[in-house]
């Protein structure tokens, strides 16, 4: 009885598990190599406001950012 509650909770850890989290890459002759860093995130488009808070083009005179 004790067995099989180990056995099935064993079972639902090792599916409940992401592998994909610790998978290493592969290449193109299906050998693992070392992953290439991630891409790094673009830079955000500044966006300036005027006076008044609407938007304006950056550089106008009266602008700042937003």
């Amino acid at each position: 009885m004790i067995r099989k509650l180990f056995i099935t909770l064993g079972a639902a850890a090792l599916l409940a598990t992401p592998t994909f989290a610790a998978a290493p890459c592969k290449g193109p002759n299906g050998r693992f190599i070392k992953c290439p860093p991630a891409k790094p995130a673009a830079p955000k488009a500044k966006r300036c406001r005027n006076a008044k808070g609407q938007f304006a083009k950056c550089g106008t005179p009266g602008t700042h950012p937003a």
